[in-house]
């Protein structure tokens, strides 16, 4: 597993059992970076890219379960969000918001999978 990953694949295997059945490398997307998929016991999952330059994307499929996608990312495409480049994809990909993620990636994967477990 890329280093950028190890704490995140700890954290969602060791912390939040109650919704994680297990942590899988899925691909490099670019040299210095990977995605970590996170399964789900509601069949949904979490796709995680983080890049060794500061990039990242913490993208929750949930649209077979619930019909939603819920990513924050800090892709520069909205300018006009006020926590630019940082950003929220709330409940599609339409809905832009503000991001409060961390940019911490150990707070950052609990933040997301405390939301994610308050939804289940």
């Amino acid at each position: 597993m890329p280093e950028p990953h190890n704490a995140p694949k700890r954290i969602a295997e060791t912390e939040y059992k109650d919704i994680v059945i297990k942590t899988i490398f899925v691909h490099k997307r670019t040299i210095g970076s990977a995605k970590l998929r996170i399964l789900l016991k509601n069949q949904s999952f979490i796709d995680i890219w983080l890049s060794e330059t500061g990039k990242y994307s913490y993208h929750w499929e949930a649209s077979a379960q619930k019909g939603l996608i819920y990513r924050h990312d800090n892709a520069p495409d909205y300018p006009n969000i006020s926590t630019h480049p940082k950003h929220l994809h709330d409940g599609n990909e339409k809905n832009v918001k503000p991001s409060d993620i961390s940019d911490n990636p150990q707070t950052a994967i609990k933040q997301v999978l405390n939301h994610i477990r308050e939804q289940l």
